[in-house]
């Protein structure tokens, strides 16, 4: 339960210390973010994974840490005593807090890895703020956040980021640095935050432990090993998150159902109750979103003043299994009691876009939405789940809502596509587009590369790319622009970044063109 802090308690928890502060810089949206002397002497202390924040609304905001003093301890514990841990927090205007807006104590427990999710409300609309905790006498890293603008305004411009699949092993988070330098308002990650398998690469980024994850404590600690990483830390510390999964945070491909026929019966559940609860201690998500068993709330919305309506999906959670052979238009694929969504949270989509009255819907999901001109496609897409995406199409066709964007991941490239009510018929009405962003590592070093229109049998598919990064999405009331933006190496500690190239769509005029 938090509290308001007395003088006293601020003294028993520790006094922050001029240096707690030094080296923050004083002025730039971003400079800030670099790790201060002070924050780096905390190495050694309990905020060894930093702080994050999350699910921005108009008045409120997620902020997160998890108390570790040794994140990769084998036993999942992080190195902390077990008993609860007072941890206080404070929200301030300004990055040295003589400007304190909201603070608070909160207990860390145990059963939640030592981790700590605060809502803290009653904020300003579409404003900055900067956080930081407390706790066994020490002072947290510095994190920036924001709100969203309010219900009835219409802001000027607004920025944000898609980032997906970011394999440990596979390199270096080259890609989080280019995007920090891009100053998005929010990120959103699209899913394969971590993944399963076991493995050492050949970077010296060795996964642990080094085995295919088992139980709750490997889930922890493979967790604890990807929030420890920098890159990973200075972006989270910078900017507001909106989170949801794919399928490697707990088992490849996988699906709603418990039945898994490679394991014994009963070991799938027990798996998924595992890794939900490690995933939720993870990432900035409302306390009211802690697992109930093999269950975990991850549908939802935010929304951006009257610009956007940001619909945040689970494609994993309630889908049907993958139909045992796809074909590019099989009748399998077809079935009508299959889906991707679940009834419960198609009936929530839908319903939600028939109701926005936003200038755009954006549709923030795990896998590829458009029909994929490949004929071997996998059937983990929606292309796998054809009724589920038309119905989609449906409720886009109808002009209500406006301006559908979806965002999707998973396949480790970069793709753009118009989304046609028939995706047979070329002459079909487009109904809205897509934004497919690259892996921040996943799949190794590729060189950047971009095709334009690389399928004239299928004109609805506009580009296809290559290479490793991240896709940057300015959005105005009059239009959407996506730079797509690819890291010369992922093998390096640092890499110089561009973008290869640049799609925009109008307010009211549906399809791509390239800028």
């Amino acid at each position: 339960m938090e509290q308001q802090l007395t003088r006293r308690r601020i003294l028993q928890l520790g006094g922050a210390t001029a240096a707690a502060l030094a080296g923050t810089a004083a002025t730039g949206r971003i400079a800030w973010a670099s790790p201060t002397p002070a924050s780096a002497k905390l190495s050694d202390g309990v905020f060894t994974l930093g702080v994050a924040s999350g699910d921005p609304l108009h008045d409120r905001v997620v902020i997160w840490t998890r108390l570790a003093a040794d994140p990769v301890a084998l036993d999942g514990a992080g190195g902390m005593p077990a008993r609860p841990v007072a941890v206080s927090w404070e929200v301030a205007h300004d990055e040295q807090f003589s400007r304190l807006v909201r603070r608070g104590m909160t207990m860390a427990r145990q059963e939640d890895a030592h981790s700590v999710h605060i809502d803290v409300a009653g904020l300003e609309p579409d404003r900055w703020y900067f956080y930081r905790f407390r706790a066994e006498g020490q002072l947290s890293p510095v994190g920036r956040t924001r709100t969203a603008p309010a219900p009835g305004t219409l802001p000027s411009s607004w920025r944000f980021a898609i980032a997906s699949c970011q394999n440990y092993t596979a390199g270096y988070y080259t890609a989080y640095q280019d995007m920090l330098a891009g100053d998005p308002d929010i990120v959103f990650h699209l899913g394969d935050y971590i993944y399963e398998g076991g493995g050492q690469g050949n970077l010296g980024r060795g996964h642990l432990p080094d085995a295919k994850l088992a139980t709750l404590a490997d889930y922890r600690v493979r967790l604890g090993q990807y929030h420890s990483d920098p890159d990973l830390q200075a972006i989270h510390a910078a900017v507001p998150f909106g989170i949801t999964w794919d399928d490697h945070e707990l088992e490849n491909n996988w699906a709603g159902d418990d039945a898994d026929p490679d394991r014994p019966a009963g070991e799938f559940a027990a798996l998924k109750v595992a890794s939900f609860q490690a995933y939720w201690e993870h990432m900035p998500f409302r306390a009211a979103q802690r697992p109930d068993g093999p269950s975990i709330q991850l549908y939802r919305r935010l929304q951006w003043g009257d610009l956007a309506t940001i619909n945040i999906l689970d494609t994993r959670q309630y889908r049907s299994d993958h139909v045992a052979d796809i074909e590019a238009d099989g009748p399998e694929a077809w079935e009508p009691g299959r889906t991707i969504l679940g009834a419960e949270q198609t009936r929530w989509l839908l319903d939600g876009l028939d109701g926005s009255t936003s200038r755009w819907n954006v549709l923030a999901q795990q896998v590829p939405f458009f029909e994929d001109p490949d004929v071997g496609a996998e059937n983990d897409k929606w292309d796998g789940y054809r009724v589920s995406r038309q119905q989609v199409l449906e409720a886009m066709a109808s002009g209500r809502p406006r301006n559908p964007i979806v965002l999707s991941g998973d396949i480790h490239a970069n793709r753009a596509a118009d989304l046609k009510l028939d995706f047979d018929d070329p002459s079909s009405p487009t109904v809205g587009v897509e934004f497919t962003g690259t892996s921040i590592t996943s799949g190794g070093q590729v060189a950047g590369s971009v095709r334009h229109d690389p399928d004239p049998e299928n004109p609805h598919f506009r580009m296809a790319g290559a290479g490793r990064g991240h896709v940057l999405i300015t959005v105005t009331p009059e239009l959407a622009r996506a730079d797509y933006r690819v890291v010369d190496t992922v093998r390096a500690r640092t890499s110089a970044a561009r973008t290869v190239t640049s799609y925009v769509v109008e307010d009211g005029v549906p399809g791509l063109s390239r800028a």
